[in-house]
């Protein structure tokens, strides 16, 4: 069965590799970002861009779009969101706001909005993308961490909402991705301990699958993978 899936970020690192892999197995794909273009385009994939996934009104046009096009939603994957690494005594109280709101509202936004279309799949998946790192936040994590803690949360209870339902949520925990951008910021890393963009994907394929249908509320780490 072909389904209608979404990947929000989907212009990034880690959202380009979910979507490829959705798209490999025959899916209909939109990929929602906040960067207005893809650096590069996913053949056959619906390319969303310019959306500020906070904003109630632009989310609405893009699943607007995205129901046009593609006939409802199957699957929404919550890839979008953003880093910062600051102490508490030396960083800026604005940091722990926009990490919110990156991280969690983001989210929230396109989830709520999405529901009503998710529910009348017969399927429906929703996968967010929490963190390794907030299961026990290091130094410079906490505004990082605490919203992704929000992720973990309000994924198991959205879990729990959706209990009867045709919709299952979870969220993978990721340790550090292996990305260009991660590899510049840390570069005397042991990258062969870092976990890949696509192995990441594959997971999270699986929990939309037909075989993951069993799992929600799962908080799930991700850990190797090259």
């Amino acid at each position: 069965m072909t389904r209608s899936v979404i990947v929000t970020g989907g212009f990034g690192v880690l959202g380009s590799a979910v979507a490829e892999v959705f798209a490999s197995r025959g899916d209909k794909v939109a990929r929602i970002d906040y960067a207005p273009t893809a650096s590069a385009p996913l053949a056959g994939s619906l390319e969303i861009g310019g959306i500020d996934l906070t904003d109630v009104e632009a989310t609405k046009g893009a699943l607007a779009k995205v129901v046009a096009a593609n006939g409802g939603i199957d699957v929404l994957v919550n890839v979008a969101g953003g880093f910062a690494w600051e102490t508490l005594e030396d960083g800026s109280l604005a940091t722990w706001a926009k990490m919110q709101s990156m991280n969690v509202m983001t989210g929230a936004t396109i989830t709520q909005l999405a529901l009503p279309e998710l529910k009348k799949s017969e399927a429906g998946r929703i996968v967010n993308i929490g963190a390794g790192g907030a299961v026990k936040a290091g130094m410079g994590m906490g505004a990082y961490a605490a919203s992704k803690s929000g992720v973990h949360r309000m994924t198991e209870a959205l879990a729990e909402e959706l209990a009867g339902s045709s919709v299952t949520a979870n969220a993978v925990l990721p340790s550090i991705i292996d990305t260009p951008t991660n590899r510049a910021d840390m570069p005397d890393a042991d990258y062969s301990e870092w976990v890949s963009p696509d192995a990441v994907a594959k997971v999270i394929h699986f929990l939309a699958s037909a075989d993951g249908a069993a799992i929600t509320g799962a908080l799930i780490p991700v850990s190797r993978g090259g």
